[in-house]
């Protein structure tokens, strides 16, 4: 059985993310960016892990890109990483990036050996 190693956020993922700015950043408004085909594999098992990742946010200065979030997103297909890492890790970059007022990443992962599980992380105040 294959073992992946767990690694911290590579300054070259980080750098697939680009943004724009925000045209209202005295408004507060509601941005959610749902992937429904998020895959990582299971560090202990090598298996695929399938899952869906909302990140929902209210920007302040920078909004993320929708190309380069996709292409982000996708750089964990082949990585070994617990569910609770991945959804922290996502969120500490998006906050690096866009320091927004306030964000949110849900990572809704499918069912296995009859568990579902949903990991919830968040930043700033709504």
């Amino acid at each position: 059985m294959k073992k992946f190693k767990i690694e911290k956020s590579k300054t070259d993922r980080i750098n697939l993310l680009e943004t724009f700015d925000n045209s209202f950043p005295s408004r507060n408004y509601l941005i959610v960016h749902t992937a429904n085909e998020f895959t990582s594999v299971c560090p202990k098992t090598g298996q695929p892990d399938f899952g869906i990742i909302t990140i929902s946010y209210v920007a302040a200065k920078k909004c993320v890109e929708l190309k380069s979030l996709k292409y982000y997103l996708q750089s964990f297909r082949n990585e070994g990483i617990f569910y609770e890492n991945v959804v922290n890790r996502i969120l500490d970059d998006l906050v690096q990036c866009l320091n927004p007022k306030w964000i949110e990443v849900k990572g809704e992962f499918s069912l296995r050996g009859g568990l579902q599980s949903t990991i919830i992380a968040s930043h700033g105040k709504k």
